[in-house]
């Protein structure tokens, strides 16, 4: 059971909770300790509150998921953890993660709920609303960067949370083209919401997000704001390693059938890998 449990609350999606270091990085707060253990318990708590909503989804999903070549497997659709004790887990992962934000300010807490507001509404209905749906994934990032900025107390910047935006809807369409694609013609199946997209529409909403992100990244690098806050004008050798990273990620969606789960993709291919953590060292470096 503790077996099943600790798999319902998805520690390999916790990866996705690292936005929340953002803040950190680009407001030069990295080296005020007080700073950065506020950042790691803003941390946790989101990894407490994603696991919460993990569950809730689950618990909705058990049927659908039953149809999955993959998430058959999931704990709850398995029967391998009963409905009851995956509610508790949901609720002790809540207070649990509302506890600790309240240990860092007001602001993470509402954000906190935020985030729970909207996963609930996704997990009641919203998720078949077509183009909404990843609009609501995408706002969960959001807020992950708000709670690393505001929630610190650090004033987040326009372009951080521009950047952001594009690229989780770019990951968010792209996810939906990755479950279309294993699905084939019984994607409506599992997800309703597959039937009122097409391969076509998704392509053509991956391209627009995609480019974006990657111009609106490389218009920060060398924005007049940018070079003075930072002290720099080199960030926009950063620029490759988003480049690679994102054709990388288009290249296993449609030719190794990636795409569904971008945080298993992120540690399971060496390409993407060694292109984050070449983004992180050469930010890290240029904005000593």
């Amino acid at each position: 059971m503790i077996a099943a449990a600790l798999q319902l609350m998805r520690p390999k999606q916790w990866v996705k909770n690292g936005f929340v270091f953002f803040g950190l990085l680009f407001g030069h707060a990295w080296q005020q300790a007080a700073m950065v253990q506020s950042a790691l318990l803003t941390f946790v708590a989101f990894c407490l509150m994603s696991s919460a909503v993990y569950a809730l989804n689950d618990f909705r999903d058990m049927a659908q998921d039953r149809l999955h070549p993959v998430k058959r497997l999931r704990p709850l659709a398995s029967g391998a953890l009963s409905p009851p004790v995956a509610l508790l887990l949901m609720a002790l992962c809540c207070a649990a993660a509302l506890t600790l934000a309240h240990r860092i300010s007001e602001t993470l807490v509402w954000l906190l709920c935020l985030y729970g507001l909207i996963n609930l509404g996704y997990s009641y209905g919203l998720k078949r609303v077509v183009v909404l749906d990843v609009f609501l994934i995408s706002a969960g990032f959001m807020l992950r960067l708000l709670a690393g900025t505001a929630g610190l107390g650090i004033p987040p910047s326009n372009w951080l949370l521009m950047c952001g935006l594009l690229l989780t809807l770019f990951l968010g369409f792209a996810k939906r083209r990755a479950e279309m694609m294993l699905m084939e013609e019984g994607g409506g199946a599992h997800r309703k919401v597959l039937d009122q997209y097409s391969g076509t529409l998704l392509d053509q909403f991956i391209t627009i997000t995609g480019a974006c992100a990657v111009v609106a990244y490389a218009l920060y690098t060398v924005d007049e704001d940018t070079v003075r806050i930072h002290g720099t004008s080199d960030l926009i050798y950063t620029l490759p390693f988003v480049l690679y990273g994102l054709f990388r990620y288009l290249y296993l969606m449609h030719r190794q059938g990636g795409g569904g789960d971008p945080s298993q993709d992120l540690f399971h291919d060496l390409h993407l890998v060694v292109s984050m953590m070449g983004w992180v060292a050469v930010t890290a470096f240029v904005l000593r």
